[in-house]
């Protein structure tokens, strides 16, 4: 991921509520993704399960990138995240809040500078700091022939 490139990610529907997610400009095979029962059929994560491993997965990346910046060399880290959804004021589902524990190998002792790293790790956190300050949703919907039926599509189809 290039800081002057867009990230962008196509899902094709493949069935009832599970899509195939394609990764534009990696070697990635398409994802998977689907609801669980009764929408779906669990034959792949939600989004819910998604968006809680993308802050987790950036949370021990951010803590490792930080541990080896400081000349660590840790054993294989490891992120738990747990959450529950809860209804909001108008009875809609939502992530209120996320537990992420992330475990390091060894003792507090084996590693230098540790304080510097906790007290820095997580602000160089690009998916957990973003979800934190509320992301900007810009939504567009057209129909077959390209027409938008809402929001301001301000990009070409397909591009």
């Amino acid at each position: 991921m290039s800081i002057d490139t867009p990230i962008r990610i196509t899902l094709e529907q493949d069935g009832d509520y599970a899509f195939r997610v394609h990764f534009h400009d990696t070697g990635l095979e398409p994802l998977l993704t689907d609801e669980s029962p009764p929408l779906g059929q669990d034959r792949g994560p939600n989004p819910t399960r998604m968006l809680l491993a993308a802050v987790a997965n950036c949370l021990v990346a951010s803590l490792l990138f930080a541990l080896r910046k400081q000349r660590n060399s840790p054993g294989p880290l490891r992120a738990e995240v747990t959450a529950a959804a809860q209804r909001n004021a108008e009875g809609r589902w939502r992530i209120p809040t996320a537990s992420v524990t992330l475990h390091l190998p060894g003792h507090n002792a084996d590693y230098q500078a540790l304080d510097r790293v906790l007290a820095q790790f997580e602000d160089f956190c690009v998916v957990t700091q973003s979800v934190r300050q509320g992301i900007d949703v810009d939504v567009t919907v057209l129909d077959g022939e390209g027409r938008v039926l809402m929001g301001d599509k301000s990009f070409e189809a397909g591009s």
